[in-house]
């Protein structure tokens, strides 16, 4: 009974972050970009697999995920020697990247560097930022810091290697955070900061997706450098036109089997690593591993729904829609409309949803949910609507790149650590799959109506998307920083009129 009402509160919530997208989706529909009836009944039924996916997903995160990363975190902040714990995290951060099913797709985009070569140098990239992580948690070293010395070396870089491989650097660190990957790191932090009792134990507990984020962004940058790739190349997304509803059902019969293997090797690392920790620490009882075995029963049942949902039903429907806006009469609407879907797309991701729960529990409310995911959505609506302004015109994305990094990491020393670690989680969470299988294809669409270069342009969203979080959420924080100094100011005047009336009053 218990499990049936958690259930339909996840499914609830999943409809309310799923409806607005495909009511916009709808509306564009029947007006000014038309869809075919076979990519609409694709869309559609890729919606309502979101709708339940995503809530047997975000359940399922919460019975295993987020208690095997806390349980392991803790146990390696617990250890008394660096080295092992530190070796845990190497090992950890490669496994888990190598099983990545996205980074065997960005793999295939990269002829001149063998597939194995580029998945190694991003999973090693992984680890060794993720050993860094563990150690700046335990040093206790500012987050700042180092995402303003390890961000200075990726834009050095980004003039130096080849431009066109420049978008697939940036995908690398995007690729790395997906909706397995984000919860476990994220509660692995949670775990490591858990049992320290000074007061920045819960700032610290953020930036380990923010970390494992740059990591792979760097290493591909040395490897592109090493092999000087030229030919880097995406595949376009093909279109099939179906007539009947039982052609549509096909289509997802036939994707199903492959995303159900794609998230069973994502997932057989996690369950092997935390079997050996469990088998060493003994830290579990039996009833909470079976909650932690049914947990992970549905998170793979929830993924692989959403994973093909998404991926069947959401592509065909983002490239159409780029498409008949990019070519109409008044492609400039392309920008406005682009900023409004991102604006509601962020909202069924489903790694954003675990990341802002995640951060309300630690500050106890002081951060809630619905400012965090306003914030988060203010930010992808603009990085989307940018992205399409430079589809229009062309534009380098370093114009934008350079100035929105720096403009962040000159904030992170201004506002307070828990918000710079948030905003840095948040950019990696938040180019997740919603953000590959829509919003790049409505941009490939776009680009390719318009006559630009889909590699240079088109595949600029996703850094985009990653970039702005940190100045929305950063800004967050900066006004919650000025209205707690207003409040103590007013709070010192209202202390002194009090006085100086007792004063008066007494003389």
């Amino acid at each position: 009974m218990r499990f049936n009402k958690l259930l339909m509160e996840k499914v609830y919530e999943s409809i309310a972050a799923v409806l607005p997208i495909t009511a916009i989706v709808l509306f564009l529909s029947i007006s000014i970009a038309p869809l075919t009836p076979g990519t609409w009944t694709l869309f559609f039924f890729g919606a309502l697999m979101l709708i339940f996916g995503m809530g047997l997903f975000t359940l399922g995160v919460d019975m295993s995920m987020i208690p095997m990363g806390e349980g392991i975190g803790v146990m390696m902040s617990k250890a008394k020697k660096y080295v092992i714990p530190l070796i845990i995290c190497f090992v950890l951060g490669v496994v888990i990247t190598i099983a990545e099913p996205d980074l065997t797709v960005l793999a295939n985009q990269v002829p001149s560097i063998p597939n194995m070569v580029l998945i190694l140098t991003v999973a090693v990239g992984v680890g060794l930022f993720l050993m860094l992580a563990q150690f700046r948690i335990r040093k206790q070293i500012p987050l700042s810091y180092l995402l303003v010395f390890f961000y200075v070396i990726v834009f050095i870089l980004a003039f130096i290697i080849p431009k066109n491989f420049v978008p697939v650097s940036f995908d690398s660190g995007g690729v790395t955070t997906g909706p397995i990957t984000v919860p476990f790191i994220m509660a692995l932090g949670i775990g490591m900061a858990s049992i320290r009792s000074d007061k920045n134990s819960s700032t610290d507990s953020f930036g380990l997706t923010a970390l494992c984020s740059v990591g792979p962004i760097l290493a591909v940058m040395i490897l592109g450098i090493c092999y000087k790739p030229q030919d880097a190349a995406y595949t376009p997304v093909s279109l099939v036109e179906l007539d009947t509803t039982k052609e549509v059902a096909r289509e997802f019969l036939r994707a199903f089997p492959h995303y159900a293997e794609e998230v069973a090797i994502a997932i057989i690392p996690i369950v092997v690593m935390f079997l050996i920790f469990q088998a060493i620490s003994r830290r579990f009882h039996k009833h909470q591993i079976i909650r932690i075995a049914l947990g992970l029963i549905y998170t793979y049942i929830g993924l692989v729904m959403f994973l093909t949902g998404v991926n069947v039903g959401f592509m065909p429907a983002g490239q159409f829609i780029g498409q008949s806006l990019a070519g109409g009469s008044a492609p400039f609407l392309l920008i406005p409309i682009g900023a409004l879907i991102g604006y509601f797309i962020v909202k069924a991701e489903p790694a954003v949803r675990v990341l802002t729960k995640q951060v309300e529990e630690i500050t106890n409310g002081s951060i809630s949910q619905k400012s965090l995911g306003t914030a988060l959505s203010i930010g992808i609506a603009v990085s989307v609507g940018l992205a399409m302004l430079r589809i229009l015109t062309g534009l380098n994305i370093m114009y934008f790149l350079v100035p929105g990094y720096a403009i962040s990491l000159i904030m992170t020393f201004f506002v307070p650590q828990i918000f710079t670690g948030i905003a840095f989680d948040s950019g990696g969470v938040a180019s997740g799959p919603m953000t590959t299988t829509f919003l790049l294809p409505l941009a490939m669409g776009a680009c390719e109506a318009a006559g630009g270069n889909i590699l240079t342009d088109a595949f600029g969203i996703v850094a985009m998307v990653a970039m702005t979080p940190l100045l929305t959420i950063q800004l967050m924080g900066l006004y919650s920083k000025l209205k707690k100094k207003l409040a103590k100011h007013q709070q010192i005047s209202l202390e002194y009129l009090d006085d100086c009336i007792v004063f008066f009053d007494e003389n």
